[in-house]
């Protein structure tokens, strides 16, 4: 089997640094999927604004050509203990493929490239490649007493503040970015490896911005907003 995508998306999020490590718990992101030329007719996606959600089956191409391991270390773990590749969703796949389920926020039909997907909640970087898309359907695929395994604790949001260095620049952002950036930053983006230095400052591509931040006794502050154009998305 041959597989060539279909389309791509462009992402609030533009470096794999700080990308959600699911779906969903991002609730302000957004995106646009736009389909490469070949798959670009209304009549493939005529009928898919009745669907509030949607699966995408896209590719992990900023890893895999690095190639996968039977084991892998998930960051729900502390990063240093060992599970399954295939009881994971580690990037570091044998075929590197990835699903996600995103929400759909409308159909953009007026730009050049119509018809484009909106896309909330993605959990997915800027360039993303999609191979299929399929519709979410709740009466089949939502199971409430489902087991979590490894994964089954909440996780723990940190407390995000704004240092007053950058204040202005954080307030002049559209309302849906700085929630973007709270919901993010909430979730510690850090390696695993490399919690245990506050004085270090982090960087993450977020909405069109370089944000840099620190994280110290459960509080991650914002230290910088600087543009940064090509980065994803604009805010």
């Amino acid at each position: 089997m041959n597989l060539d995508p279909i389309a791509t998306v462009r992402s609030c999020f533009g470096g794999k640094f700080a990308v959600p490590r699911q779906p969903g718990l991002c609730p302000s992101a957004w995106g646009r999927l736009v389909f490469h030329p070949d798959y670009r007719s209304p009549d493939a996606v005529r009928g898919i604004e009745g669907f509030s959600h949607l699966w995408l089956i896209f590719g992990f191409h900023e890893t895999a050509a690095k190639g996968w391991n039977p084991t892998v270390r998930p960051p729900r773990l502390g990063g240093n203990q060992r599970i399954g590749v295939f009881a994971s969703r580690s990037t570091f796949r044998p075929n590197g493929l990835g699903l996600s389920l995103v929400r759909l926020e409308g159909v953009d039909s007026t730009s050049a490239d119509s018809p484009v997907l909106l896309l909330g909640g993605l959990d997915l970087v800027d360039g993303t490649p999609v191979y299929d898309i399929k519709p979410y359907l709740p009466y089949a695929e939502a199971i409430p007493d489902a087991t979590r395994g490894f994964a089954g604790e909440e996780i723990q949001r940190l407390t995000v503040e704004v240092d007053s260095a950058a204040a202005e620049d954080f307030a002049k952002l559209p309302e849906r970015a700085r929630r973007v950036m709270n919901e993010v930053l909430s979730m510690d983006a850090r390696p695993a490896t490399q919690t245990r230095d506050p004085d270090r400052v982090f960087g993450a591509l977020l909405c069109g911005c370089n944000v840099r931040f620190m994280i110290c006794d459960g509080i991650c502050r914002i230290c910088s907003i600087q543009p940064e154009q090509g980065s994803g998305l604009n805010a």
